[in-house]
């Protein structure tokens, strides 16, 4: 029963980076699609010309790269530790939605929230201390030594207890 010393692996400071690259090069494929398909709209289209048509696709495109660039910049956000406090279930017309509530050592409540999949709700149990790692946006047990499962805290792939490294990611699995 501990936090695992894994966490400072160069293997999640690795899927950071990827992941931030990843992010980024979509959403320059993105802007490309979005001013060639415009382009090509007006070219073609009797509804609109060009120079109309390019510029609407420019607007779209420069909002995919902002949307980009915001999702890819860098998360430094600290850890914390907190304790589940509660879990609640929920249905509306659509789906259930699976709530779990964590409260930080400073008193605040966190949600963590989940629609028509209760794998998380039941991984987590009342009175779990739990650490968040902020530069991960993920949560790990302190006491996994009762769990069939684990997470990957950098891609939140389920694995085995007994695995040790993601298949998905390649990054170390925090027991």
């Amino acid at each position: 029963m501990a936090y695992s010393p894994k966490i400072n692996d160069p293997a999640f400071d690795r899927y950071l980076r990827n992941t931030r690259k990843w992010k980024l090069q979509f959403s320059l494929i993105l802007a490309t699609v979005a001013i060639a398909g415009f382009y090509l709209y007006g070219a073609f289209s009797d509804e609109m010309d060009n120079p109309e048509a390019l510029r609407i696709g420019m607007v779209i495109s420069s909002i995919f790269l902002v949307v980009g660039l915001l999702s890819a910049r860098s998360r430094k956000r600290a850890f914390w530790d907190g304790l589940v406090i509660d879990k609640k279930i929920r249905k509306t017309e659509k789906y259930l939605v699976y709530t779990v509530y964590i409260k930080s050592q400073t008193g605040k409540v966190h949600e963590r929230r989940y629609e028509n999949d209760n794998t998380v709700f039941n991984y987590y149990k009342i009175g779990d201390e739990v650490r968040f790692h902020g530069k991960l946006n993920s949560y790990e047990k302190f006491d996994k030594s009762g769990d069939d499962i684990i997470f990957c805290n950098a891609c939140a792939f389920l694995h085995e207890i007994d695995e040790d490294v993601c298949r998905n990611c390649g990054c170390p699995l925090l027991k």
